[in-house]
């Protein structure tokens, strides 16, 4: 055996053995990912990984490999952590729109090795989620410039089975799509989802341009690039103009340098620890009867991050709240907290708990 194939025999033995032992790392990871469901806890821990790349880095005889093991153990901690998304959240991921939408974006972020299936409205996202079709959703839950999302809301209110299991916070930068070539003096209409007009208000404002409202970001670029109008202008993520064969004339025209969009992960089975949590009520129309379900939820020391109202769409002139409180909703005070505010509220149920991410 020449010094090749003895080489080759003895890598051919290690990787034997590492298959082995990435089978046993995995099964611990497994467990790992059983914890995180029933404590709420993220699935990527930044903190963590980097103790565990230091400690293993101290166990290597050769200090010239240290960065490259480095290297080697972050692709093993990046299959752990697509392992254990698959575990909490199944192999189907809905989200709405298309290829190249925030949506879009923010699913294969989360989601990577997961079957990413396209829905057309928000609906059809809880739908599949409640019918099983998917295993999880994300779906847009609100916008630090132009608030929540008032339809996604109204459908996880009205749907009690799908849950909040977690969220994602999402960076926007909008950005004025042509196609190449096209100056700003050519341009007559632009297109684009409401909110990310919106959210570009400041750049749109005393433009002589007619403003068309799309069902999202990626349905508008891809219509100004079919189009092969240089008249028409969309309004979207640099990844889609990618996407779409378009130019990005304008950057980051959101009228906020910290816009972003917290997304929601949406599915059947609700989390019950974590340190946030959500609450939809109801309350009757009668004097105090809000200030007491507040003064419930203080009692009891929870903090409230949100109060927010929407109009219930059969009822004219009444209305649902959502409240999202610090704390763990199976911490006993919590329950009894909850009982409490079932003797003032006409009807109440939590939206899951999760471990917020900054």
């Amino acid at each position: 055996m020449d010094l090749l194939q003895q080489a080759r025999a003895d890598i051919d033995r290690v990787d034997r053995q590492m298959a082995a032992l990435f089978e046993e790392r995995m099964a611990a990871v497994g467990q790992v990912a059983e914890y995180k469901k029933q404590t709420g806890k993220p699935i990527f821990d930044p903190a963590r990984e980097a103790l565990v790349i230091e400690r293993n880095s101290a166990f290597l005889q050769d200090a010239s490999l240290k960065e490259d093991y480095a290297a080697f153990m972050r692709a093993v901690m990046a299959a752990s952590r697509r392992y254990q998304t698959r575990l909490l959240f199944g192999e189907k991921v809905a989200f709405q729109g298309m290829r190249g939408a925030f949506s879009h974006i923010t699913a294969r972020r989360l989601f990577p090795e997961s079957g990413l299936v396209a829905f057309p409205t928000f609906a059809k996202v809880i739908e599949a989620v409640e019918s099983g079709e998917v295993q999880a959703g994300v779906l847009p839950f609100e916008n630090s410039t132009t608030g929540e999302v008032g339809e996604v809301m109204d459908l996880l209110f009205t749907h009690p089975d799908c849950y909040v299991s977690g969220w994602y916070n999402l960076a926007v930068q909008q950005n004025l799509l042509v196609l190449p070539g096209t100056k700003m003096e050519q341009i007559r209409q632009v297109y684009s989802h409401q909110q990310a007009l919106d959210q570009s208000s400041d750049f749109l404002r005393g433009r002589p341009w007619q403003l068309v409202p799309y069902p999202n970001t990626a349905a508008a670029a891809a219509y100004v690039s079919e189009s092969g109008d240089p008249s028409k202008a969309a309004i979207a993520s640099e990844e889609t103009a990618e996407l779409y064969g378009l130019t990005v004339l304008e950057r980051q025209i959101n009228s906020s340098s910290v816009n972003t969009t917290r997304f929601a992960i949406i599915t059947r089975q609700e989390r019950l620890s974590g340190d946030r949590f959500g609450l939809f009520f109801t309350v009757t129309n009668d004097t105090g009867c809000l200030a007491r379900a507040v003064d419930i939820i203080s009692e009891h020391g929870f903090n409230m991050h949100c109060l927010r109202s929407r109009a219930m769409k059969n009822l004219p002139w009444e209305y649902y709240f959502y409240a999202e409180l610090d704390g763990n909703l199976a911490d006993p005070a919590a329950q009894t907290m909850l009982q409490k505010l079932g003797t003032v509220c006409g009807s109440l149920r939590t939206l899951g708990c999760y471990t917020r991410v900054e």
